[in-house]
C-alpha cells in the first residue's frame, strides 16, 4: 500500500483528523510541562480508535516529544528520583503486558477513572494542608512506581499518578518536569517492543499515521515550554490539580 493508500484506509472523517490534531498537540503541550491534560488526549484517542489500538497509536508520539522534553529540561533532572522509581514501574509495564489482553475494557476503564479521581483528592488534600513535610516511606516511592508503569502500559495512563508523586515530593515545576520527562522517555522506550511484538498495536501502518500527526507534536511542546515559564510554582502546581480531576470525571462518564 501507498502512504496516502494507509492514510486513507483508517476511514477518518474531517471532524475526526481535528480531533485527533487537536489531541497530539496538547500531548506536545503536556510533555512540554502542561501536566494534567494526558487524560484528555486518552480519551480522544479512545474514542476514535478504539482503548487499546489508541495506546500503539500514542506511544511513538509520546517517544517523540519525550525526546525534545529530555533535551530542554535535561539539567533539571533528578537521578536519584529516576533510579528510585524506574526499577518499580519496569515491573509495573510487565504486569501490564501480561494481563493486559484479558482485563475488560470496561471494568479497567471505570477503575482508572476512580483511581485518577482518588489521585485527584490526595492531591487537593496535600496542597490544602500546605505541609513541606514530604514523604519518606519507602512504600511511597514503590507503589507510586508500579502503579506508574501499570498503567501507562495499559492506557498511557500514568500521568495522574506520577503527578501525585511529586507533588507530594514538593519539587518546584522545573524539576518536576525535567525528572518526569527522563523517567517517561526510558520507560516509552521499554514500552515499544512489547507494543510491537506482543500485543502488535505498532504496525507499518500506525506509524505511517504518526509521521503525519509529528508536526502537531512539536508546534505544541514549544508553545507548552513558552507558557510554561510564565506559570509560577503556585499556580502550576493547582493547575495541575484542576485538570487531573477534570480528566478522571470524563473518563469516568465518557
Amino acid at each position: 500500500m501507498s502512504y496516502l493508500e494507509i492514510l486513507q484506509s483508517y476511514h477518518l472523517i474531517a471532524l475526526q483528523w481535528i480531533a485527533i490534531g487537536f489531541a497530539v498537540f496538547l500531548l506536545g503541550l503536556s510533555k512540554s510541562g502542561i501536566k494534567g491534560i494526558g487524560i484528555i488526549i486518552v480519551v480522544i484517542l479512545a474514542l476514535i480508535f478504539g482503548e487499546k489500538t489508541s495506546t500503539g497509536i500514542l506511544l511513538p508520539m509520546l517517544i517523540c516529544a519525550d525526546v525534545f522534553a529530555v533535551i530542554y529540561y535535561n539539567r533539571h533532572a533528578q537521578w536519584d528520583i529516576i533510579k528510585k522509581l524506574l526499577p518499580w514501574m519496569i515491573v509495573g509495564v510487565l504486569i501490564g503486558v501480561w494481563i493486559g489482553n484479558d482485563v475488560s475494557e470496561i471494568i479497567f476503564k471505570r477503575l482508572m477513572a476512580i483511581m485518577i479521581i482518588m489521585s485527584a483528592i490526595v492531591m487537593f488534600y496535600l496542597e490544602i494542608r500546605k505541609s513541606n513535610k514530604v514523604p519518606t516511606n519507602k512504600w511511597f516511592g514503590i507503589v507510586a512506581g508500579f502503579l506508574a508503569g501499570f498503567t501507562t502500559m495499559i492506557g498511557n495512563l500514568a500521568g495522574p499518578i506520577s503527578n501525585v508523586y511529586f507533588l507530594a515530593m514538593r519539587y518546584p515545576k522545573n524539576e518536576f518536569i525535567g525528572t518526569a520527562a527522563w523517567l517517561f522517555f526510558i520507560i516509552n522506550v521499554f514500552k515499544l517492543p512489547f507494543h510491537f511484538f506482543v500485543w502488535k498495536t505498532v504496525t507499518v501502518e500506525t506509524l505511517v499515521l504518526n509521521s503525519v500527526l509529528i508536526p502537531a507534536v512539536i508546534i505544541g511542546f514549544f508553545l507548552g515550554a513558552y507558557i510554561v515559564k510564565l506559570i509560577s510554582n503556585v499556580n502550576y502546581r493547582r493547575f495541575i490539580l484542576i485538570v487531573t480531576a477534570i480528566g478522571g470525571i470524563i473518563l469516568l462518564f465518557r
